[in-house]
């Protein structure tokens, strides 16, 4: 997921952030890592989710304080299977 904060970020919305995280960790979204970057987006956020639908719930619960894009990925590996 490729995110813009809709505000500076500070201790107590990025506290928040967290806490939305967590909660989505308990929902079975499994958070591979979190980047803070520089450039066009300020963070990226690398997620497993079961299905699609559980992804966009990670884009929903994170609206209020971020626009993201979401892209789905498969490994390489599984990819060059298709071929």
């Amino acid at each position: 997921m490729l995110v813009k904060d809709k505000e500076r970020p500070t201790k107590a919305n990025t506290g928040q952030a967290t806490k939305v995280l967590e909660e989505l960790k308990k929902k079975g979204i499994k958070i591979l890592g979190f980047y803070w970057t520089l450039g066009r987006y300020d963070d990226v956020i690398i997620f497993e989710a079961p299905r699609e639908k559980d992804a966009m719930k990670v884009a929903i619960a994170l609206k209020e304080y971020v626009s993201s894009e979401t892209l789905v990925a498969i490994p390489r590996e599984e990819a060059l299977k298709l071929l």
